[in-house]
């Protein structure tokens, strides 16, 4: 076999995939995370969306749109490790979820080093509360709703002392988490959360847009604009405190 031959055949040999073609194409990425890689890349700010149904433990029915944790939790990290993120905008519009599932998606976006702004469009319900208050500014758009009620369980429930204390126990950990986040007082969201008479087939309130405010849930009425205006004014504080420390 000739030189030539030979250079021929190595060349037809299909070489390993290169790292453009592993990744997703940003339509994958829209359909699987509702994310799309495109902007980031560019931004130093990294969007958040939770939406839908907040799905914890078990699959939800596949007609459901919904946020799965098991996506969020490490899209949080990367946010926190990659140096080119300098904020966290979490967008909401949620009828809610799990219990465990929201409260661990909240505790990781309060527990993070860079700034965070919040804002709910459309709605912000039920453990979808405590995530639009978990970060440093909350916003809320005008015609959005916010609504609070009692936590709820689901399955085989046993009629003894036990299962009550473990309700109680699980509504502390949800109210001290809103209140400690917020300007609202446990005792003004205890009278949202157990008003009767305002919602037809449950127990609780439902706030709109400056109503939330006044109630102290939520810092202000905004959108887009405002909450960014918002989160990039932190990015700046933090730049200039940054620089100050390694000038010191």
């Amino acid at each position: 076999m000739s030189e030539r031959e030979k250079s021929a055949q190595t060349s037809e040999k299909p070489g390993p995939p290169s790292e453009e073609a592993n990744k997703p194409s940003a339509t994958e990425a829209v359909v699987q995370l509702g994310q799309t890689s495109v902007p980031s890349a560019e931004s130093h700010i990294f969007c958040l969306t939770i939406i839908g149904q907040i799905e914890g433990h078990l699959i939800l029915p596949p007609q459901n749109k919904t946020t799965k944790y098991e996506h969020v939790i490490p899209q949080l990290i990367a946010a926190e490790q990659n140096p080119k993120i300098e904020g966290l905008l979490v967008v909401l519009n949620t009828v809610g979820g799990d219990v465990e599932a929201g409260l661990a998606i909240a505790e990781m976006i309060s527990s993070l080093s860079k700034p965070t702004v919040t804002l709910v469009l459309g709605g912000g319900h039920s453990i979808g509360v405590p995530i639009a208050v978990s970060a440093n500014a909350s916003f809320i758009a005008e015609t959005a709703t916010m609504t609070i009620h009692p936590i709820r369980m689901n399955g085989l429930v046993i009629g003894v002392p036990q299962t009550f204390d473990y309700l109680e126990k699980m509504q502390e950990r949800v109210t001290r988490f809103v209140t400690r986040h917020s300007n609202v007082s446990e005792q003004t969201f205890k009278e949202l959360m157990f008003k009767t008479g305002e919602l037809t087939r449950d127990i609780g309130t439902t706030v709109i847009g400056q109503d939330a405010v006044k109630h102290g849930l939520i810092d202000a009425v905004g959108g887009v604009g405002e909450a960014l205006g918002e989160l990039n004014r932190r990015i700046r504080e933090r730049r200039l405190s940054g620089e100050g420390a390694n000038g010191e």
